[in-house]
């Protein structure tokens, strides 16, 4: 009785069972964690606007906003006063972190010397939503705006702006992403740009999901030629 059968690879070398199995089990590994690391940073998702929180200021609906990101719920935080969506609405869109070195060519105000320093303090704005009265909304929700578009609503005091400036610095973004829809990106007339937080884990895209199975098809008719070749071993 064999314990530990010897097989020859294309390439002429020996490779004995428990190293072809600990090979194919790497490969299944590296295969499944690439596909998973594709689905977290996908480059395009599919947006839906969902609803406002009942709060309104300066004749506007001020944030935090609700909408899905390839259909997982997702709140919003607008930064973008000179664009509209409508309720209901969908688009595609980029996908961009905002931690050092991020690239933000694909954002609507990526080009500005001090963009990602501009989009970490209205991260940190979108942060007191949670922590603040429903009567705060509006001031934050319009230094958000002012951040990037001086034409914005202007709050009643300069004091969230303020406190952006000193603290953001200290802040974690990892995971905070903008949604900016497809296409080249203009100024007007497009969709409001947004920054999401990604705790929500959305969902990988069709197309990841597919490549998964793809990955572990293959490697299962891996395994099961292995197991031939080891079973007309035996005889």
């Amino acid at each position: 009785m064999y314990t530990n059968f010897q097989l020859k690879s294309n390439l002429g070398a020996t490779a004995t069972i428990p190293a072809r199995l600990f090979l194919l089990r790497s490969l299944a590994t590296c295969a499944i964690a690439l596909c998973l690391s594709n689905a977290l940073f996908a480059s395009t998702v599919q947006m839906n606007f969902g609803g406002v929180n009942g709060t309104q200021m300066f004749g506007y609906y001020v944030g935090p906003y609700s909408g899905t990101m390839n259909g997982t719920p997702v709140d919003l935080f607008c930064v973008d006063f000179a664009n509209e969506v409508n309720f209901g609405q969908q688009w595609d869109a980029n996908v961009t972190p905002i931690t050092s070195g991020s690239d933000l060519s694909d954002t609507r105000y990526g080009g500005a010397p001090d963009a990602l320093e501009l989009y970490q303090q209205a991260a940190w704005l979108a942060l007191q939503f949670a922590s603040q009265p429903t009567s705060q909304y509006g001031d934050i929700q319009a230094t958000i705006w002012r951040l990037f578009n001086a034409s914005a609503p202007t709050p009643s005091s300069s004091w969230w702006m303020e406190q952006a400036g000193n603290n953001y610095a200290s802040g974690d973004y990892g995971d905070f992403r903008l949604v900016t829809n497809t296409g080249p990106v203009r100024m007007f007339g497009q969709v409001q740009e947004f920054l999401i937080r990604t705790q929500s884990n959305p969902a990988p895209e069709p197309s990841t999901q597919l490549f998964v199975g793809l990955a572990l098809v293959g490697v299962s008719c891996v395994w099961r030629s292995l197991r031939r070749r080891r079973s007309n071993s035996l005889r």
